[in-house]
C-alpha cells in the first residue's frame, strides 16, 4: 500500500512539474542550468526525458527540479502583486519551520525547564515531525531521553543511548545529521548544539524514508536544533530537571562549586574552537579552566590548585575569579597572573599556591604569549606532529610570587593545535604503578589528529583513554584544554 502511495505521489509530480515548466517560460537548457545551480545531479538528457514523461527521476532530484522551477515561477509572478502602501507583516508565521521556531519561543519563554519537552513535540507538530530529546550526561558516556520515562513512550525509541556504539551517538561523535532506515520509523540523529557546544541529540521521526534525504528538512532540523541548544542552556539556569538527567552521580560540594564556574566545555568564534573536559566530573577539587574569545583575541587558562578536597575548590574558585576580574579591567598577562597570586596568597595563606598557564592569542596574526606558572609545559601539533613543547614564559606557582616573570612568545600557523592540561593526565597510572606519561599523549594526539575527529570529540577520547589507563578510578584531578584554528564545518552539523 505504502509503495502504491509513494508511486501516486511521484506520477502526479511529474504532472505538476511538467506543467509548471510549461509557465515557467524556459527552454528545458534554462531550467537544467538553475536546477543544476541548486544542487541538482541529474544530466540535461534525464530531465528532458522526465519533463517529457519519458522517464524517472530519484525523489531528491525530482524535488531539486521543483525548487528551480518553482524559483522560476516565483520571479513571473512577484511583479505582478499589487503594492501597499507601506509594508506588511505578518503577525502570524506563515511557513511551517518559522511556526515551529515561532512555538518553541513562545512555549519556553516563562517555561519551567521540565515543560521543555512539551514545547518540543508542539514545535515538532508544526514541522511535520515528532521529535524526541536527548541529553548526554556530564561524562560524554551515554545519551539520556528527556524526561526518562515519558507516559506513552515508542517502543521505537530507547531510554538510554551509548555514545560509542549506536548511531545517536555517531551522530554526537561527529556532529554530523545521520538517517536511519532501521525497521520501524525512519528517523534523522541530529545533534543538539548550543553554539560549539554539544549537549545531545535529537530524535526525529519522519513519515516516509524519502523524508530523511530530503536537504529542506535538514536544514529545518538544523535551525530547530541550534534554537533548542540555546533553551536548554537556558532553562537549565532556572531549575534542576534537565540537570538531573545530565547528572548520573552525585556531584562533591567541590565539584559543585567548580562546576558552576566553569564556562561552556565547547566554544567557537569562526574558524577558531576552543573545548575542554574535567574529570573525574563528579568529584573534581582542584583543576579549572577558563576563556574568553573576541573578533581578535582569544585568552585561556588552564590552573591546578593545590590538594584534593573542598579548599582545593576554593582556592580554583577565587583564582578563577581573581583571573576574570583582571581580564575584564583590561590587564595583560603579568597583571592577570600577579592578581590572582595576590588573591591565592591574601586569603589562603602563603603556602598556598595553583599552577596554571595563562594565554593570549592573537587570532589575526598567530601570534601566541603565555606564562607558565610551575605547570606542564603546552604542546603546539601541527600537520599531526608536535612541533614543540612551549618552554619559555615560566615562573613560580601563583601564590608564591612571580619572582623575575617573562611572557613567551611562539607563532601559531591556521590548523594548529594548542594543548593545555593538567598533571592528572600524563601522571595518571595504571594497576603495575606506570604513567600514562608524556609519550603516551602525544601517541594519542597524533592518531586523534590524523582521524579527523571534531576538537570536543579528541578532549572526549582523551580523558576517556586516561581513565581506561588507571581502570576507570582517577587519583588526581585531569583536565584538558584543546585550541585550534578549524574549519566551521567541524563543529557544526
Amino acid at each position: 500500500m505504502k509503495n502504491d502511495h509513494s508511486q501516486d505521489r511521484a506520477v502526479e509530480q511529474q504532472r505538476t512539474l511538467a506543467l509548471a515548466f510549461k509557465r515557467a517560460e524556459l527552454s528545458v537548457e534554462d531550467l537544467w542550468l538553475r536546477y543544476f545551480g541548486v544542487g541538482g545531479e541529474s544530466g540535461f538528457i534525464d530531465i528532458d526525458a522526465y519533463l517529457h514523461g519519458l522517464a524517472d527521476l530519484p525523489p531528491l532530484e525530482r524535488d531539486t527540479l521543483a525548487l528551480a522551477v518553482n524559483e522560476r515561477l516565483d520571479e513571473l509572478t512577484w511583479a505582478h502583486r499589487a503594492g501597499f502602501s507601506r509594508q506588511i507583516r505578518d503577525s502570524v508565521p506563515r511557513s511551517a519551520p518559522f511556526a515551529a521556531l515561532v512555538r518553541l519561543l513562545e512555549d519556553t519563554e516563562l517555561a519551567p525547564p521540565d515543560r521543555l519537552p512539551a514545547a518540543v513535540a508542539a514545535a515538532a507538530t508544526a514541522l511535520g515531525v515528532r521529535i524526541g530529546v536527548y541529553l548526554v550526561d556530564y561524562g560524554q558516556r551515554c545519551l539520556h531521553l528527556v524526561p526518562e520515562a515519558p507516559p506513552g513512550l515508542p517502543a521505537s525509541r530507547r531510554a538510554t543511548l551509548e555514545v560509542d556504539t549506536t548511531l545517536a551517538g555517531r551522530a554526537f561523535r561527529q556532529i554530523q545529521i545521520l538517517p536511519s532506515e532501521a525497521p520501524g520509523r525512519p528517523r534523522l540523529w541530529v545533534p543538539l548544539l548550543d553554539g560549539a557546544e554539544r549537549l545531545g541529540v535529537l530524535d526525529v521521526e519522519v513519515a516516509e524514508v524519502d523524508d530523511l534525504y530530503d536537504p529542506g528538512l535538514r536544514v529545518q532540523c538544523r535551525w530547530l536544533s541550534m534554537l533548542l541548544g540555546h533553551m536548554v542552556t537556558l532553562l537549565s539556569q532556572y531549575g534542576d530537571e534537565l540537570d538531573r538527567v545530565r547528572l548520573r552521580t552525585r556531584r562533591t560540594v567541590a565539584a559543585e562549586l567548580v562546576w558552576s564556574l566553569l564556562p561552556p566545555l565547547t566554544a567557537g568564534v569562526d574558524s577558531f574552537v576552543v573545548t575542554g573536559v574535567v574529570e573525574p566530573r563528579d568529584s573534581v577539587s582542584g583543576d579549572a579552566f577558563d576563556y574568553a574569545l573576541s573578533e581578535t583575541t582569544a585568552s585561556l587558562m588552564v590552573l591546578d590548585a593545590i590538594g584534593h578536597d573542598l579548599r582545593s575548590g576554593l582556592i580554583a574558585a577565587a583564582a578563577l575569579s581573581a583571573y576574570r576580574s583582571a581580564r575584564h579591567a583590561g590587564h595583560g598577562l603579568s597583571e592577570q597572573a600577579r592578581m590572582i597570586g595576590e588573591t591565592i596568597s591574601g586569603h589562603f595563606g602563603d603556602a598556598t599556591f595553583a599552577t596554571a598557564v595563562l594565554v593570549e592569542l592573537d587570532l589575526t596574526t598567530g601570534r601566541l604569549r603565555y606564562i607558565n606558572a610551575g605547570h606542564p609545559r603546552p604542546l603546539v601539533m601541527r600537520a599531526g606532529k608536535i612541533v614543540k613543547p612551549l618552554t619559555a614564559g615560566r615562573c613560580l606557582p601563583l601564590g608564591l610570587g612571580l619572582g623575575d616573570l617573562q611572557v613567551g612568545e611562539e607563532t601559531l600557523e591556521p590548523e594548529d593545535w594548542l594543548v593545555l592540561y593538567t598533571d592528572g593526565i600524563t601522571e595518571a597510572r595504571d594497576h603495575t604503578g606506570e604513567f600514562f606519561g608524556e609519550p603516551r599523549l602525544l601517541d594519542f594526539l597524533r592518531r586523534e589528529a590524523a582521524s579527523g575527529n571534531p576538537p570536543p570529540e579528541t578532549a572526549r577520547r582523551l580523558t576517556k583513554a586516561v581513565l581506561h589507563h588507571q581502570n576507570g578510578t582517577l587519583q588526581d584531578d585531569a583536565t584538558v584544554l584543546l585550541a585550534r584554528w578549524t574549519r566551521p564545518s567541524d563543529v557544526t552539523p
